[in-house]
């Protein structure tokens, strides 16, 4: 019998229903060989948001993951939930366990990607709390030895940001500094400070497993 065929499918709470998703029976979790996708956690952050929204639709076979913050955020940069859907899978936070990240343990994901990552999901992420659908898919993949990738918004004395209507120049206090170093010590973590560090890590990534990009974005 077929991994596939031993999955038996299960009504989703809201709109879960729509992925073409099935709950993990156990099966063979672990075994790296067997993921084919990328998970990119969208968080509540606009700094960064469109320049890591363009890389991961770059990305060969990926799929959103949207904290209930990121799905407010979205429309005030001019992204719908419908148009991406359009590109790729997108689960949205709808369950108080995370239902979705049960696919970590059915071998679908190589590889998390946090980004952006507002300076609260890093004090979650290093601090081990996992309460959001990003935290819950960034804590469960560590457990599983995938590696995790984390654009930490908050990185610099001084960060300028680019707001809905205008740009804004914020400065981080010492906590959220002290937080990305705390991340950077996250086992299978690797923290990264711009879109193009994170399009240099994700080349990487795809050199190691023989992955390309894909030919355009638009």
């Amino acid at each position: 019998m077929s991994h596939a065929e031993t999955h038996t499918a299960h009504p989703l709470p809201g709109d879960l229903d729509e992925q073409d998703y099935r709950l993990p029976t156990g099966g063979t979790a672990g075994d790296m060989a067997r993921r084919s996708r990328f998970a990119w956690a969208l968080t509540g952050s606009g700094h960064y948001l469109q320049e890591c929204i363009a890389l991961a639709l770059r990305l060969p076979a990926v799929d959103l993951f949207l904290s209930a913050a990121a799905e407010e955020v979205l429309p005030l940069y001019d992204f719908r939930i419908a148009e991406l859907r359009e590109r790729c899978r997108v689960f949205r936070d709808k369950t108080a366990s995370s239902v979705p990240v049960g696919m970590l343990y059915d071998d679908v994901y190589h590889t998390v990607i946090v980004a952006p990552a507002t300076s609260n999901t890093v004090a979650k992420c290093a601090f081990g709390i996992s309460d959001t659908l990003p935290t819950n898919i960034f804590a469960q993949a560590g457990k599983l030895e995938i590696p995790g990738i984390v654009l930490a918004c908050d990185m610099k004395p001084v960060v300028v940001t680019k707001a809905p209507r205008e740009w804004v120049e914020l400065k981080p206090r010492n906590i959220e500094l002290e937080n990305v170093e705390r991340l950077r010590r996250i086992d299978f973590c690797e923290v990264v400070e711009s879109p193009d560090e994170l399009e240099q890590r994700l080349q990487r990534r795809l050199d190691e497993l023989a992955l390309t990009w894909n030919a355009s974005s638009s």
